[in-house]
């Protein structure tokens, strides 16, 4: 069983280093969200959002619900976080 769980590790790792081989350089100027998507909020982001700070009219109100869902996660992981320390204190108390 752990060979089958090692020989699907070392195919997913060969397919993420093989599907990442044809991902534009990192700042590459001529990347499709360099030349399309950062022209466009940069252009548009004060006249559709009404918001001054370029920063804030991304994560509020373009990427508005992605922005929710990751702090949905953040606080669920939180809350987790408390109940486990709590469950923790509570069975070193007991005799």
């Amino acid at each position: 069983m752990r060979a089958a769980g090692l020989v699907l590790l070392v195919l997913v790792g060969a397919l993420f280093f093989y599907s990442s081989a044809e991902l534009p350089p990192t700042g590459d100027p001529g990347s499709p969200p360099a030349t399309h998507v950062s022209p466009r909020y940069i252009e548009a982001a004060y006249k559709e959002t009404g918001t001054i700070n370029l920063v804030t009219a991304v994560l509020a109100d373009y990427r508005g619900y992605d922005t929710l869902g990751e702090t949905v996660v953040i606080f669920t992981a939180g809350i987790a976080a408390i109940l486990i320390l709590a469950g923790l204190a509570e069975r070193r108390e007991e005799p």
